[in-house]
């Protein structure tokens, strides 16, 4: 079958649309006809050069579409039927046997060496190979032979442009703060980076009942906004030291911090303006060989927890439906993050995330 994708040549490069061919099905994979999808900061990375992803390859980890076929061994969705994509994993694990498929034993190669698990790949260009199923689906493409567990079925009436930023994005922020962090009702959050992710992180705080959440930004435009969709306060990172102001706002420190924007400088902020007892979790990601200095003697002495979070730490299926419905209530507006563009807009819009005019592009297919 022959598909227009978006192919990132060798690190660095533009996307270039080309038409390639796409392989037949295999057993526990399902063919998607994309009609919508996100681009997030892991693609532009994947992209780049920065993510252990071999170039050429079709990227793209936030599809969104209709099921038109379904291999021979695929029993939970069916021709038709409207998804969203997310990750990949194995299922078989101590992690996705335990309801935690981010901690998949298998993760990094089912999502990030942009194969098939069995080493093959579904692309190829005038017979020579392009690297697919990044995030277990590629759908910077018309269509997408997505792996079956990256594959979400979404209510029909569920816009495709809402849906798709479900795949990773609005999912990692507001897992971030509902599956992993849980903050009861009356409690303090801080979430530094205002993008896509840190937004949905504001929104999940003010939807399970934060008193108290302070986004932290050197983005102005991305403050206002922020208080618009929950957050009380506001801090320009670029205008007064963050820890300084959390503390003038909450005392003794928020009990939940986010660094959500790959600053060490930002982490060090974020890990510095908890109380004793709190949390702080880290969800930005820096160039990988990143590392980070604190004060160990103020994590001993404080209780301080510092922990690693990677796509919300949740099940798709699970979280999907209840962003809809939140989304549905009114009480969880992701939708005023999304900014759509064609396809074949997809520099235009991935440069207009990385200078910050556009929180959330998604590409519309159709």
């Amino acid at each position: 079958m022959t598909i227009t994708a978006a192919v990132s040549e060798s690190p660095g490069a533009r996307f270039v649309l080309q038409e390639v061919e796409l392989a037949e099905i295999q057993p526990h994979e399902v063919l998607v006809e994309i009609a919508a999808v996100g681009i997030c900061h892991t693609d532009l990375m994947g992209r780049d050069g920065t993510l252990p992803t071999p170039l050429p390859a079709v990227l793209g980890h936030e599809g969104a579409g209709v099921v038109e076929r379904v291999g021979s061994a695929v029993t939970g969705v069916s021709p038709g039927d409207h998804v969203a994509l997310s990750f990949n994993s194995c299922g078989d694990c101590s992690g996705c046997l335990t309801g935690h498929p981010y901690h998949c034993q298998d993760f990094f190669a089912r999502n990030f060496s942009a194969t098939r698990p069995d080493g093959t790949t579904a692309l190829s260009r005038d017979g020579e190979q392009l690297h697919s199923h990044f995030f277990g689906q590629s759908s910077f493409a018309t269509r997408a032979l997505a792996s079956e567990r990256s594959v979400v079925r979404i209510p029909d009436d569920v816009p495709f442009e809402v849906a798709a930023p479900l795949g990773c994005g609005v999912r990692t922020g507001a897992g971030a703060v509902m599956s992993v962090l849980r903050p009861p009702a009356g409690a303090s959050l801080a979430v530094f980076g205002t993008g896509g992710v840190g937004m949905s992180a504001v929104m999940a705080g003010h939807a399970v009942g934060c008193a108290t959440i302070i986004a932290v930004d050197l983005n102005p435009k991305r403050l206002e906004l922020a208080r618009e969709l929950g957050a009380t306060h506001v801090v320009d990172g670029g205008q007064e030291d963050a820890v300084e102001a959390i503390r003038r706002i909450t005392g003794p420190g928020v009990e939940f911090a986010l660094e959500m924007s790959g600053s060490t400088r930002a982490l060090r902020q974020a890990v510095d303006s908890t109380a004793p007892g709190g949390v702080c979790g880290v969800v930005g990601a820096p160039p990988f060989g990143t590392e980070v200095a604190l004060d160990v003697n103020l994590l001993i002495a404080l209780g301080r927890t510092v922990r690693g979070i990677v796509g919300g730490d949740s099940v798709p299926g699970v979280l999907f439906p209840r962003l809809i419905s939140l989304w549905r209530s009114g009480r969880f507006p992701f939708d005023r993050l999304i900014q759509t563009f064609d396809f074949d807009q997809i520099n235009e819009a991935a440069e207009s995330a990385e200078r910050g005019d556009v929180i959330k592009p998604v590409l519309l297919m159709r």
